[in-house]
């Protein structure tokens, strides 16, 4: 009588279930069932977790207790709602009948499942989580081959021929395990061991493993990333390569690891995968509130009359402990904002994404700018020359339980923002060869252990090294730091910042490191009033990047004038003055307009785009009014400096005529 009573109970709820199915997703179902895409094997459903949690509250919580058993009931309801779809088609019903079943998929966003305790990160998932439908958030660092499992299969007992249906033990590595006896349940019971399988009752699904990592930038000084395997099935399989960053949403279990001579077997805890949905296509991480959005507008409608004033009030925000250099703190902000891509009919694309060099005595504040430059981006890893190898930064083969997988390394895992790498000079001749494609093509191509693939990088780098022994001037870049030309003509900007004796500059630096010391507090008190903050400027360079700045006639003009004044002149670095530098121009006078909060490059974008080019080492001066890199300083009227340099660059060239 318990079992009838539970039978109706279960008939009831998924009545209940197809009828919110049917009055919320029926859109989505019809759809469904209508798209003739022969590449799409599988029929998935996604529906939102705070929607059945209004409808039935008790439900949900149910799923959320035991998802493996309650799941099932979603897959029966959205079944029913596709059987009594194909009957209102009608003549389309032949069509659209070998449709594969329909798999629903739960999206939490919105939902109290958003909350730490369903969604832990991947170091503190813990035994209570269990069996429980969970959502993690992290990095795809290795994914693994798409292959076909035994999901299903029946068999009969041979005694009473009793036909059961046995599925495989994820827990036990995919092995299907009989029943001791025949689970008959009639009255006497068969006791039987004796099985045999029937024929072409076996069902298989698609089935792969990835493994995911939290995210670096989340953890404290000195934690250890942590990782999950995830097992993906049906349309989930091959959605997401290495370097995506993901939210899933899937049951917690758990496998026994692999057998090992005189070590102790323990169970490894896994995410058996419901859904999966890739965050690379987000704009950001940061949610920017309308207020914040109305104050930038407001903060440059004071600024309207003396615009580079306003920017220079929000380069002062950067790495706010080095004093002045100015022209460094410019072209960190372009690099960390960088241009817009380029698509030709062709498909050619053109990377949007400068990179940067800081070549410079110790002691000269690169290490600080690096670090400063990860906690801007919504999306960073830092590295150091030494430690690095070509498959650390791009794509390592590792086996795993007898297959080769691909594990992500630095520049995959950047995809999308920003790589910091250190004591560039320490890396092998080799391993800086192999960032080549990464860095002007956004792509690397793999061929190891028979895997052959490409993945995305489209990551700015940003890299600062030693001069080899003393820098001389007379030499070339490439003489002083031992860097490829083809390298060192990959990178947008590259300063040189060279600790030479400056009695002056001196005292100041002196005065400044010393009241920075003694009025401490003080300075904490009244930091928010002077300048930026760090999470206002990252909310401020993650906002400017939607911008799309359009090239003007003035500044295409500019730009044109200027790279073919070098093509005459190029003497002193024949590799760069070719169309790499003139691709670097627009992207940094892109960079530019989007850091001054516009849609347009104007003339003075190009101008300003001009001065940190000629600020880099890798073209000749030709304009030859910029200072040192080092030493260059906040002036207090930039907008009055600008009108004499404008005059000076337009005569140089050739654009307006000398005055008599």
């Amino acid at each position: 009588m318990s079992e009838e009573k539970k039978k109706k109970e279960e008939d009831a709820q998924l009545i209940a279930l197809a009828g919110f199915l049917h009055e919320t997703y029926s859109d989505s179902i019809h759809s469904i069932l209508l798209d003739d895409d022969p590449s799409k094997l599988h029929l998935p459903l996604v529906i939102e977790f705070a929607k059945l949690m209004d409808f039935d509250p008790e439900f949900a919580g149910k799923l959320y207790s035991c998802p493996g058993e309650y799941l099932p009931f979603l897959d029966k309801a959205a079944k029913r709602v596709k059987d009594a779809m194909l009957e209102e088609l009608g003549d389309l019903k032949d069509a659209v009948r070998k449709k594969k079943p329909v798999r629903v998929r739960i999206d939490v966003s919105g939902s109290p499942l958003e909350f730490p305790e369903a969604s832990p990160s991947i170091g503190k998932v813990r035994a209570n989580h269990m069996r429980k439908l969970i959502t993690l958030k992290g990095t795809v660092i290795r994914s693994g081959g798409v292959k076909m499992i035994e999901y299903e299969r029946d068999y009969m007992c041979r005694k009473c021929q009793h036909s059961f249906t046995v599925r495989p033990e994820l827990e036990a590595g995919n092995r299907i395990n009989l029943p001791a006896l025949c689970p008959s349940k009639s009255s006497r019971g068969c006791g039987s061991a004796s099985f045999q399988s029937v024929e072409g009752s076996t069902i298989c699904r698609d089935y792969q493993e990835i493994k995911i990592q939290e995210n670096v930038q989340l953890l404290g000084v000195g934690s250890i990333p942590r990782s999950m395997p995830v097992i993906l099935m049906d349309d989930l399989v091959d959605s997401i390569k290495p370097g995506d960053d993901v939210i899933i949403t899937g049951i917690l279990s758990a496998k026994w690891s692999h057998d090992i001579k005189d070590v102790r077997c323990n169970l490894d805890p896994m995410l058996l995968a419901n859904y999966v949905r890739r965050t690379n296509e987000l704009k950001s991480d940061i949610d920017i509130p309308v207020e914040t959005e109305e104050e930038f507008k407001h903060f440059w409608e004071e600024y309207r009359l003396t615009p580079l004033k306003g920017r220079n009030f929000i380069l002062e925000g950067i790495c706010p402990q080095i004093f002045g250099l100015f022209t460094v703190k410019l072209a960190v902000a372009l690099t960390l904002i960088g241009g817009v891509q380029h698509v030709d009919a062709s498909g050619t694309k053109v990377r949007g994404e400068p990179h940067m060099l800081l070549v410079g005595d110790p002691g000269t504040g690169k290490s600080q700018f690096l670090k400063f430059a990860a906690k801007l981006s919504n999306r960073s890893v830092i590295t150091t020359g030494l430690g690095s190898t070509s498959a650390g930064l791009t794509v390592t083969a590792v086996k795993d339980g007898g297959e080769w997988m691909l594990e992500a390394g630095a520049l995959v895992l950047a995809d999308g923002g920003l790589c910091c790498i250190d004591e560039f000079d320490s890396m092998r001749e080799h391993d800086r060869t192999t960032i080549h494609e990464a860095m002007e093509q956004q792509t690397i191509s793999i061929a190891k252990a028979g895997l052959v693939t490409t993945l995305s990088t489209r990551t700015t780098v940003f890299g600062a090294t030693n001069p080899k022994g003393k820098y001389d001037p007379d030499q070339s870049l490439s003489v002083n730091t031992t860097l490829s030309g083809p390298l060192l003509s990959r990178f947008d900007i590259v300063l040189v910042l060279l600790d030479t004796q400056n009695t002056a500059w001196d005292k100041i630096v002196s005065a400044h490191i010393l009241k920075e010391n003694f009025d401490e507090k003080k300075d904490k008190a009244n930091a928010s009033d002077a300048k930026w903050m760090l999470p206002k400027l990252r909310r401020y360079i993650n906002y400017v990047k939607r911008f799309k700045p359009v090239l003007t006639k003035e500044a295409e003009r500019v730009i044109s004038s200027y790279y073919q004044l070098q093509r005459k002149s190029g003497t002193h670095n024949a590799a760069r003055t070719t169309v790499r530098m003139l691709e670097s121009l627009i992207r940094l006078a892109q960079a530019h307009a989007r850091l001054m909060f516009s849609n347009e490059v104007k003339q003075l974008d190009a101008i300003a785009a001009i001065l940190c080019i000629e600020s880099s080492t890798t073209t000749s001066p030709i304009v030859d009014i910029v200072g040192d890199a080092l030493h260059s300083n906040f002036t207090d009227n930039p907008d009055k400096e600008y009108k004499t340099q404008e005059k000076e660059i337009l005569k140089k060239l050739g654009l307006i005529e000398d005055s008599p």
